[in-house]
């Protein structure tokens, strides 16, 4: 059932990359209960096992059914490329509570029974406390869930972005936007979405924002209620390596020319990433990923550039070839 999603001449100036970890925690929670999703996150799932058993995670799974609505407040519009988590958590405790009230009963709405059950009273009669103890749920998901992690995870989705913002440099929007999902399809003035659900929606000068994920894979999923600027989340690009060790994944004989931990560096950098991403990722002290990534980059291997206020590296040509063995 195709979905279309309507531009006008001020949408195209209004486009925009984010990411939310925020976004992440929440659908890393919705993935517990998802085994459509396991696919890639197998490895993730065996080593929170223990932090997720120590979470009361049944008020979340309340309010997001597998079909239907789950409430905005909750899940505030993603700041921008380098919004945190604070500033995030902070939205949703600022929530005005009699908005939130009716937008959970929105959501409780989609589960049977949900809207009667003694949760679903409580918040409901008193919304302010509501805010208060979900917002405390998200934030210890936040803590045992995707903390731990969010450097690694940040620098798959930043390589994401920055991927795909030197892609509509080189071939404009028109061809960038069916290149992040094959669901996608342009045409003119129009994105077509092979979706579940089917609907036709004017931007009407609000633009969209272009949201890449780790935990929403497989799914591609759209949001346009207020507070909502338009919204497309769509499965984040190399998936497949994110839980690998790149110390596992390093050609032996790559290791024999450069050292173990030099050819880790080298291999981990199939996406560009920071030095603290990189340190986070291999282990290793930040001052001796440091070093190498300078001799590496002295050697021709790799090139750094800066996004934002951090500096990005990534392969070069001959270092693609020499990490892939070409």
């Amino acid at each position: 059932m195709p979905s279309r999603l309507h531009f006008g001449d001020e949408d195209f100036l209004r486009c925009r990359f984010a990411i939310s970890p925020m976004w992440e925690t929440q659908e890393a929670v919705r993935t517990l209960k998802r085994p459509d999703r396991h696919g890639y996150h197998a490895p993730w799932l065996r080593r929170i096992r223990a932090a997720a058993a120590g979470l009361d995670l049944a008020p979340l799974w309340l309010l997001m059914p597998r079909r239907g609505h789950s409430p905005d407040w909750l899940g505030p519009p993603p700041i921008g490329p380098a919004a945190t988590f604070e500033e995030e958590i902070a939205a949703v405790r600022a929530s005005d509570p009699q908005a939130a009230r009716e937008d959970t009963a929105l959501s409780l709405a989609c589960t049977p029974g949900a809207l009667q059950s003694p949760r679903g009273r409580a918040w409901l009669a008193d919304p302010a406390r509501m805010i208060a103890e979900l917002a405390d749920a998200v934030e210890e998901a936040w803590r045992a869930l995707i903390e731990p992690d969010w450097p690694r995870l940040r620098a798959l989705l930043e390589a994401d972005v920055a991927h795909h913002s030197r892609r509509l440099a080189e071939v404009g929007l028109g061809t960038l936007l069916p290149e992040l999902d094959p669901r996608l399809s342009w045409d003119g003035r129009t994105l077509t979405l092979a979706l579940r659900v089917e609907y036709a929606r004017d931007l009407a000068g609000q633009g969209l924002v272009l949201m890449p994920s780790v935990f929403s894979w497989p799914d591609v999923i759209t949001g346009f209620e207020p507070p909502w600027q338009p919204t497309l989340v769509y499965p984040a690009r190399r998936l497949g390596g994110l839980w690998t060790d790149p110390v596992e994944r390093a050609p032996e004989a790559l290791v024999r020319v450069l050292g173990r931990n030099r050819a880790a560096v080298l291999t981990a950098l199939a996406e560009p990433a920071t030095t603290t991403a990189l340190a986070h990722r291999l282990r290793l002290a930040p001052s001796s990923v440091s070093s190498h990534l300078t001799v590496l980059r002295d050697a021709g291997l790799l090139t750094a550039r800066r996004y934002g206020h951090q500096v990005l590296y990534e392969r070069t040509p001959l270092g693609v070839a020499l990490a892939c063995g070409g």
